[in-house]
């Protein structure tokens, strides 16, 4: 089949949605199926066979933050050429309009991916901010804002669709509560066969400059703003801290408008030492850092699945976490990691626990590994097609069922009559 996926966010931005889509295409491509995307120009992308760019309005490189026009002209032309037998759209707004549109305008069966929380987002946005902290009605604004307008909003988009993918359970009865009656289908995002191996001299390489002389090193990957909760993180690693002394080091893979507060606060607690800002890092090396981890280190409460955990624990890597959305249906209390309620001084001793029992340490690695197994891309992308041929062949019913109608209707009941045939 030919698949058409329309997105707000694509490379060369490093972030969830990049990601889950271009394995989700690898995937799809291995099985045999044919995939377009329809992605923004950021302006520095390289041309990529199967990778239609409409034109950016607005960016904000920093923090991963995009605006493309799902009016550009070039979406249209462009999809006019093909002939696509199912459409994926992995936003509600923006290029999700377009699919919907090209979806009714060719009758095609649109689904949609839910891969964003967006009322965790909000923050991003200057005149919700402006309410929030303005308080009294102002403040009553911002929560209807969070809280009401835009559940309806995803909830609409959702039953607009065909069919909806959330990717764990968790964001299935989200969605559920949300008002959505469209089918709900789990479809977490996928791991690569590079997931599950790294170059041994690279892992090295890594351990020398991180590790040093400390026992521990661990590892956290997120981006740098306010959603990803990191001075939860690192107040809870001053409490380690005080728990197992001056024994480790926390890489912190990625970038964001905080770094700089985050930094100054390392410095406040005392942690400065322990804590390494690496930067952001291509998806494709993130294995290194994650096999030389002894540990995956997450604050976050505003993942749908929490795909960093997968990616840690692909590499036998056990994780520590907040009892949140996108953990719960990941993270199993010590099978393959630990999880904490948002208090700093339980979360380091989940930590302490799972680094200093020696004997238990073996087994959370083994769990970790073959939970991450279960994830495999070509397994996913496999669930993918059953999905989406359920949805091509529930429109060819309705559109056989209308013609049945139709023709129903433009018979001459009388004349029949009168010819003695009923």
């Amino acid at each position: 089949m030919r698949i058409a996926m329309f997105t707000n966010n694509y490379k060369p931005f490093i972030a969830g949605v990049p990601i889950s889509i271009e394995r989700l295409s690898k995937g799809l491509k291995e099985l045999g199926h044919e995939v377009v995307i329809f992605a923004p120009d950021y302006g520095n992308c390289e041309d990529e066979e199967g990778v239609i760019r409409y034109r950016t309005l607005y960016r904000k490189d920093d923090k991963g933050i995009a605006v493309g026009d799902c009016f550009d002209s070039r979406i249209g032309r462009e999809f006019a050429r093909e002939s696509f037998d199912a459409i994926h759209a992995h936003h509600p707004m923006i290029s999700g309009y377009a699919a919907l549109y090209m979806g009714r305008k060719y009758d095609i069966p649109v689904a949609y991916t839910y891969h964003t929380r967006y009322e965790e987002y909000l923050h991003h946005i200057k005149i919700f901010q402006t309410l929030e902290q303005g308080g009294g009605l102002d403040a009553d604004l911002a929560r209807y804002g969070k809280e009401v307008l835009v559940p309806r909003c995803v909830s609409a988009f959702a039953n607009a669709c065909d069919l909806v993918f959330a990717p764990t359970k968790m964001m299935e009865d989200c969605l559920a509560g949300y008002g959505t009656k469209s089918r709900i289908a789990i479809l977490p995002t996928g791991l690569e066969d590079r997931s599950f191996m790294a170059d041994p001299a690279e892992v090295a390489a890594i351990n020398h400059m991180y590790r040093g002389e400390k026992p521990f090193l661990f590892s956290t990957v997120a981006r740098l703003e306010k959603e990803k909760n990191m001075d939860f993180l690192l107040r809870g690693l001053a409490r380690l801290k005080e728990r197992i002394g001056d024994s480790f080091r926390l890489m912190v893979i990625g970038d964001g408008s905080q770094r700089k507060q985050l930094e100054a606060l390392a410095a406040q607690l005392g942690v400065e030492g322990n804590v390494a800002f690496v930067g952001k890092v291509e998806n494709s090396r993130i294995s290194a850092y994650q096999f030389a981890s002894d540990l995956f280190l997450f604050a976050s409460k505003s993942e749908t699945q929490g795909i960093v955990l997968l990616e840690a624990m692909a590499a036998g890597c056990p994780v520590v976490a907040l009892r949140a959305s996108g953990v719960v249906d990941v993270v199993r209390d010590g099978e393959n990691g630990y999880m904490a309620k948002e208090d700093e001084d339980e979360w380091a001793m989940a930590a302490a626990q799972a680094v200093l029992n020696r004997e238990r340490y073996p087994e959370l690695r083994r769990g970790a590994a073959a939970t991450a197994a279960q994830y495999r891309s070509l397994r996913i992308a496999a669930e993918a097609e059953r999905q989406y041929e359920w949805m091509i062949g529930r429109r060819r019913k309705r559109r056989a069922s209308q013609v049945m109608n139709q023709a129903v209707m433009r018979m001459d009941w009388r004349r029949l009559f009168r010819a003695g045939s009923l």
